[in-house]
């Protein structure tokens, strides 16, 4: 025991890290002091990464036979580690897509850490699993699917689009088997997305071993009908699913949902939506109009940790007819089967993933606490605030938009840059502790872009980080 842990009527060694002592009253009161700060601070600076060596000079070796002690690993942890990670919940980070949990939200997450809670199955997690599916239901109305559908909460898009496709493939299994075909058609299965879809298709068709059939989008990054109808056309019964975009990461663009939902009528495919980022946006009446067609959906995933303000890190996936996700996924073994012999719902059915931690339950109680017209109003300032900083790019000369913006997502050039001159920018902005906005780029071309998420931001900061290029 290291010294200031000590503990006037110390534990036996092997039960010292589970029982309630001292030692275990002074570890918690530091770990919610600390936690109280964090979340309660309207300073936080944005903080950047340090290089392995001066993390090895500042922190030493931390894991050791004997232990630092709670207060010394805190401390090293506030001062040292926690300084070399950017903070994603900064109204300033505007890079890739951000995260900005909304304060019950992390307040919660502590509950959930501290509750002991398995969320894998209904014998074990009723009350959690109840939560969550009224959450998951709530987000399939607002998405306009029917009555009974339902998912779960996964780690993240990549396991939910992973989840989705498997599911997606073997229904289409199951339909060749009960035709009397051989399970796999000739040349193999395949999955039909936009060529700027999300790198997770790609690599969830490798896990799978299926083909991706990377279809080119318009001009403004938008996949039509026309061009999938093509792909269906020439690939025939070898196209398990296609995969739309409802709001892609780079620009926010939303696939054409409502054409490529029509061709159901001509063809059989799972219909997937990678809504990982901008399904929220459906939420906003300024985001609504742009998702037509997501009611013919036969699955869909939405990242509460980017858009819908829970923490890192959860995707919701919901079926339209959850049962499909139910034969796909459901797990047999002995010590399972007290588990799949009960008519249950249980979440680990759902997808790849068996063991999980009831990640859902942090928006449920933000949910229930704020109501979902605050969700609303977030939403919408987001995407009213994209417009309005676009418009203030257009105005400002020497900067030119790349693309209007459909939800949150602008992207602009700098006359003249090449992506030295952004990555030096980039840099001084991080080291000024002014913004994180990295570069990007598109059709070969450098620019940058601001991902507005946070309801914290405001139009002022973003002009100050566009005065800087001048």
């Amino acid at each position: 025991m290291s010294a200031g842990d000590q503990s006037p009527n110390p534990q036996p060694d092997h039960a010292r890290m589970h029982s309630v002592s001292d030692e275990t009253r002074g570890i918690v009161d530091l770990v919610l002091e600390y936690s109280r700060r964090r979340i309660l601070a309207t300073d936080t600076p944005l903080d950047h990464a340090s290089s392995p060596k001066e993390l090895r000079r500042l922190a030493g070796p931390t894991i050791s036979e004997e232990g630092l002690g709670s207060r010394r690993a805190l401390s090293v942890f506030e001062h040292i580690l926690a300084p070399a990670c950017i903070t994603t919940d900064h109204p300033q980070y505007l890079s890739f897509i951000p995260s900005a949990p909304s304060k019950a939200a992390i307040a919660f997450d502590l509950v959930v850490s501290a509750s002991a809670l398995y969320g894998g199955s209904w014998m074990e997690g009723a009350g959690a699993v109840y939560a969550e599916n009224e959450v998951l239901a709530w987000l399939a109305s607002e998405f306009g699917l029917p009555e009974g559908a339902g998912g779960v909460f996964v780690q993240g898009g990549t396991i939910g689009n992973l989840s989705a496709l498997v599911a997606a493939r073997d229904r289409a299994r199951a339909l060749r088997e009960r035709a009397g075909l051989v399970s796999r058609p000739e040349g193999g299965w395949a999955v039909v997305c936009s060529a700027e879809a999300h790198s997770s298709i790609k690599s969830a068709a490798r896990v799978m071993d299926v083909d991706v059939v990377p279809v080119l989008a318009d001009d403004d990054g938008v996949l039509r009908a026309a061009a999938v109808r093509e792909a269906l056309e020439q690939r025939g019964d070898r196209v398990f699913a296609v995969v739309a975009t409802g709001g892609s990461t780079n620009f926010g663009v939303v696939d054409d949902i409502a054409g490529i939902a029509a061709l159901k009528h001509d063809f059989d495919f799972w219909l997937h939506i990678d809504g990982a980022y901008g399904l929220t946006a459906m939420l906003s009446p300024l985001g609504r109009p742009h998702f037509g067609g997501v009611e013919r959906a036969d699955s869909v995933i939405v990242d509460p940790h980017k858009w819908l303000f829970a923490p890192y890190d959860v995707c919701a996936l919901v079926y339209r007819d959850p049962e499909h996700g139910r034969q796909a996924h459901t797990q047999h073994a002995e010590y399972l089967d007290v588990l799949t012999e009960r008519a249950a719902y249980d979440p680990s059915d759902y997808s790849i993933q068996l063991t999980r931690r009831p990640r859902g339950l942090p928006l449920w109680f933000s949910l229930a606490t704020y109501g979902a017209a605050a969700y609303r109003e977030a939403v919408t300032h987001s995407i009213a605030l994209a417009r309005r900083i676009a418009d203030e790019i257009e105005r400002r000369p020497g900067l030119r938009l790349v693309r209007r913006p459909q939800l949150s997502v602008v992207v602009f050039e700098r006359d003249g840059w090449e992506r030295a001159d952004y990555d030096r920018w980039s840099d001084r902005l991080l080291d000024e502790q002014r913004a994180f906005v990295v570069p990007s780029s598109h059709a070969g071309r450098p620019n940058t872009r601001f991902a507005i998420v946070n309801p914290l931001t405001a139009f002022e900061q973003l002009t100050e980080i566009l005065d800087t290029m001048e």
